[in-house]
């Protein structure tokens, strides 16, 4: 598959998601609600639909075509995971966590509304993504519904990026008297990296294999895949904050560095790190092998997320 062609798979893929979540956060009440205030649903919709490349939800939608599964069910859940992700961005961006001004080009959600609405608007978008997986519109079968809510409750949460979101500020120094950032060694660095990234982005390729049925032994075959992809998704982003722009990314960069934060990148230097963002993608495409050509896509997927300039 050509880089091209893959870009316009993922262009096409992120329009349909925002138009699902366009109309999912619609003025119209479920059962049992009362009232969608506008100026929560505004933010909510500013928050989401503010671009992005839309990856995790692509995970669930090409994970699930491995098996044949496709429709509305398989882009709920993508649509429910790409909220529980903009919800951590709103959050991560508030001035008592990482404090910044942009996200994707434009204002964050606090500087464009307020805090106290940047914090309902991610409380919305998390709360929401399980309600839209736990309704029957996103699967017939209630075990697949209830296991998708684990899965993505389990990746986003405590042991997965709450977590990691946790221990990333603690390694900045945040909770210490002196507030000097920690010297995390490599093991520490990929266990926190795992939890705040890594897991968000395995959660959607194992969702995409919820929905499509996948046995236990694809599902183990996949998650080899996502974690290799999650690692590599992170160490590109350092590179990232190490070498690009501001205007390239979106948002402010060389941030890791003014703060001392530990990172494979500045742990390893920058040519080891992009040696193992190599043997990632191998790894990666090695854990597909026994899709064959149906997971052409996935394997892209790798090498782009290795090599994206933003």
């Amino acid at each position: 598959m050509k880089l091209a062609d893959f870009a316009t798979q993922l262009t096409d893929a992120a329009k349909t998601v925002d138009k699902v979540m366009l109309d999912l956060f619609g003025e119209k009440t479920l059962p049992g609600e009362i009232l969608r205030p506008a100026r929560v649903t505004d933010s909510m919709t500013y928050a989401a639909l503010a671009g992005g490349k839309r990856l995790r939800p692509f995970l669930v939608i090409e994970t699930a075509k491995l098996f044949g599964k496709e429709g509305e069910g398989v882009l709920r859940a993508a649509a429910a995971i790409e909220c529980v992700h903009c919800y951590s961005l709103v959050h991560d961006d508030l001035p008592a966590m990482d404090n910044d001004d942009m996200r994707r080009g434009k204002p964050t959600t606090h500087k464009k509304y307020d805090e106290a609405t940047a914090i309902l608007a991610g409380d919305a978008l998390l709360t929401y993504a399980f309600d839209i997986l736990a309704d029957e519109p996103t699967s017939a079968d209630p075990l697949v519904r209830v296991s998708l809510v684990k899965t993505l409750a389990r990746a986003s949460g405590l042991g997965g990026m709450v977590g990691g979101q946790l221990l990333d500020l603690e390694a900045e120094g945040r909770f210490h008297p002196d507030g000097k950032p920690l010297q995390l060694d490599d093991k520490q660095i990929l266990r926190l990296q795992a939890m705040k990234t890594g897991a968000l982005l395995m959660a959607g390729v194992d969702m995409g294999a919820i929905i499509g049925g996948a046995s236990k032994a694809e599902r183990e075959q996949l998650g080899r895949y996502g974690r290799a992809l999650g690692q590599a998704f992170q160490i590109a982003d350092d590179l990232l904050d190490e070498e690009a722009d501001a205007a390239t990314v979106g948002k402010a960069t060389g941030k890791d560095a003014a703060m001392g934060k530990g990172t494979l990148v500045r742990l390893w230097g920058k040519d080891a790190a992009r040696k193992r963002l190599g043997d990632l993608v191998h790894e990666a495409e090695g854990a597909l092998e026994g899709f064959g050509e149906k997971a052409a896509t996935l394997r892209e997927a790798a090498r782009f997320v290795a090599n994206r300039d933003r």
